[in-house]
C-alpha cells in the first residue's frame, strides 16, 4: 500500500562537528519559566506547557515575517534535543517567535495559544552541540546589535531536568523531540530587516534576519 500523498520530510538540525543531522519529531515548549519574564507579561510565575509543530523549526539565515500579525516578538531559549528514553543528547540556542497580538487576543478569550505560537518558521534553532546540558550561564538576545534580553539559565523556575520530569508525567518522550525551556525578561517586537543574535554561554550562537 502506498500513501495517498507524498510522505512529508521531517525537519532536521545540523550537529556541530558531525555530518549527520538531528531529525525533529515534536517540539515541547514551557512558558513562564523565568519569574522576571512572567512578571513582565503580567502573569503568575508558574511554568506552563504548550507545543509547536515540527515544521515550526527553521535553521535559515532569513526568517520570514509571519502573516496575520503586526506584533512579532522574540524569546531566546535553551533548547534540549532528546534521544533514546527521553535522555538529553545535546543542546542549542533557540528563539520562540510569537505573534503577541494574536496570543493576547486568545488569552483574553480564555482560548488556546496555538494561533500565536504554532506557525511556520516560529522556532529558529542554531547548531546542536552534543554533551551535558548547562544548568547555569548567560543567556541573551540582541536586535541590530542592541541587547534586549539577558539573564542566567540558573534563574529557571524548573531547571532542564525538572522540565523533562514534568513533561514525562503526561507524554512519552521520544528520540527527536525538542524542548524549549523558557525565556528571560526583555521580550519585544521584531520588524522586517531586523538582525537577531541569540546567545547562551558555551553554545554556538544563533543569528538570523527577519525578512
Amino acid at each position: 500500500m502506498t500513501d495517498i500523498i507524498p510522505t512529508p520530510d521531517l525537519p532536521s538540525l545540523p550537529i556541530e562537528d558531525d555530518a549527520r543531522r538531528f531529525p525533529v519529531r515534536r517540539i515541547f515548549c514551557i512558558g513562564r519559566n523565568y519569574a522576571d519574564h512572567a512578571k513582565e507579561m503580567g502573569a503568575a510565575a508558574e511554568a506552563i506547557f504548550f507545543m509547536k509543530p515540527s515544521d515550526a523549526v527553521t535553521t535559515a539565515s532569513r526568517v520570514p515575517y509571519p502573516q496575520g500579525t503586526s506584533e512579532l516578538h522574540h524569546e531566546v531559549e535553551l533548547v534540549l534535543a532528546l534521544g533514546d528514553g527521553g535522555a538529553i543528547m545535546g543542546c542549542a540556542v533557540g528563539v520562540d517567535l510569537t505573534r503577541r497580538d494574536l496570543q493576547g487576543a486568545m488569552k483574553a478569550k480564555g482560548g488556546p495559544w496555538e494561533i500565536g505560537k504554532s506557525f511556520e518558521n516560529s522556532a529558529p534553532v542554531g547548531l546542536l552541540r552534543f554533551g551535558p546540558v548547562p544548568e547555569r550561564g548567560a543567556i541573551s538576545l540582541k536586535v541590530n546589535g542592541v541587547r534586549r534580553q539577558s539573564g542566567d539559565l540558573s534563574e529557571m523556575i524548573l531547571p532542564p531536568r525538572r522540565v523533562l520530569s514534568e513533561l514525562a508525567r503526561y507524554f512519552t518522550l521520544k528520540p527527536g523531540d525538542l524542548v524549549f525551556t523558557g525565556t528571560p525578561a526583555g521580550v519585544g517586537p521584531l520588524q522586517r530587516d531586523d538582525q537577531v543574535k541569540a546567545e547562551i554561554a558555551g553554545l554556538p550562537p544563533l543569528e538570523f534576519t527577519v525578512s
